[in-house]
């Protein structure tokens, strides 16, 4: 301080005592009689700085948002400070500044107080969310929970839960016990729901298991049948689908058995078919030149000849024997369609040579030609008599029954 602000603030009399000067009046703040009036003033001076410094750095806690509640409780203790303080220094104006953040921390309290209610508000409502998330899994089926999913579902809600404890506003005891007792009990439903899931599957596995088994001690028993086993491996692998599973660890472990035992049976089919394509190889040879040989039978136009050409082919086509069952299929629907023709070549024929129809065929013809001569009979007649109308329906009659008699001779 200058020695004008000395002057103005405070003063030191002959006996080292110290007076400040508070409004209209001065008031002894103590002595400090080892040393000049300077450092009497001196020493304070630094009091005051240091009360004046904790307004200011309140006034900052405000502006920056401090709690209210904390701010007030300090300004109040600072005012009763300032009030009797022993220090030189203008407490006026601390005591203005004092007074007007305390008016300001009034108003951020009743701001700060509807914050926090909309906080809490907002605290309770997502901890109830979190809860009725946890016993909507509660009241799933069972049966048709991913309890893979639910419960990772779960420990979510649960590390929300603490982290809402931690990190958000505390709720009111009440609220926060009967929130977190329902969340517990969906929780244990939760973990009472899986666990008899579980021990369900666990004994309808087993189940599974002993029937796999059984199934597979059948299944190796076939191999001395070899191929002849196949039918009934495979009734077993329809009786292997319909058991259900075991768990994928022991469903692999128990297919592998399985499969091994229709392996067995299926190579020794593999080298039958092996052996049998080696003997059958001729007999194919001969059987593709035998349905080059029969596929002018395609083209035939005489019913009879290709059917006494058809029969000798099949003939030989018996006589030549088996074909590998890989080519059976191929040469089999060569030699149906070579049949399928020289049979429609035969119904062809009968339809055209069927003595009942032929014979209705002439007897119709013959009814025709007669009518056909009376008509001709007729028109001439009409002719004769200039009578217009008789020729035009002679004509039309005629000309009618004449078609019938083309149609009906080929």
């Amino acid at each position: 301080m200058s020695q004008s602000d000395q002057q103005q603030w405070g003063r030191v009399d002959e006996t080292g005592t110290v007076y400040v000067t508070d409004g209209d009046g001065e008031r002894a703040v103590g002595q400090y009689p080892d040393g000049t009036p300077e450092e009497a003033l001196a020493y304070f001076e630094r009091k005051y700085a240091d009360l004046a410094g904790q307004v200011t750095l309140l006034e900052q806690r405000s502006r920056a948002g401090a709690s209210a509640a904390d701010v007030a409780k300090a300004v109040a203790h600072l005012q009763e400070t300032v009030a009797e303080a022993n220090a030189v220094g203008d407490l006026a104006t601390l005591r203005s500044r004092l007074e007007a953040l305390s008016g300001t921390v009034g108003e951020q309290t009743e701001q700060q107080k509807a914050e926090a209610a909309q906080a809490l508000e907002a605290a309770i409502a997502e901890r109830t969310a979190i809860v009725e998330e946890a016993e909507a899994l509660a009241a799933a089926d069972p049966a048709k929970t991913q309890w893979k999913q639910a419960t990772a579902t779960l420990d979510g809600l649960f590390a929300r839960w603490q982290k809402h404890q931690q990190e958000g506003p505390r709720l009111p005891k009440g609220q926060a016990n009967e929130l977190w007792k329902r969340f517990r009990t969906a929780r244990s439903t939760v973990e009472t729901h899986r666990k008899a899931f579980f021990a369900e599957l666990d004994a309808s596995h087993r189940e599974v298991r002993a029937a796999k088994q059984r199934l597979i001690e059948r299944a190796e028993q076939l191999a001395p049948r070899g191929a002849d086993g196949i039918p009934e491996y495979r009734g077993l692998l329809d009786d292997w689908k319909r058991a259900g599973r075991a768990g994928k660890k022991q469903d692999d472990a128990l297919w592998a058995r399985f499969k091994a035992a229709g392996d067995v049976l299926f190579q020794a089919k593999a080298e039958v078919d092996a052996a049998e394509n080696a003997e059958f190889e001729e007999n194919l040879t001969a059987k593709l030149a035998l349905l080059d040989e029969a596929e002018p039978l395609l083209k035939a136009k005489d019913a009879a000849k290709a059917r006494a050409t058809l029969t000798d082919l099949q003939r030989r086509w018996d006589e030549i024997g088996k074909v590998p069952r890989a080519q059976l299929r191929t040469v089999e629907d060569r030699l149906r369609k070579i049949e399928n023709a020289v049979r429609a070549l035969e119904d062809e024929r009968w339809e055209r040579e069927d003595p009942e129809k032929k014979a209705r065929s002439e007897g119709l013809a013959g009814q025709l030609e007669e009518a056909i001569e009376q008509l001709e009979s007729d028109l001439a007649d009409a002719r004769a008599r200039k009578d217009t109308k008789a020729v035009t329906e002679a004509e039309e009659a005629l000309a009618a029954r004449k078609a019938w008699l083309k149609a009906i001779s080929g």
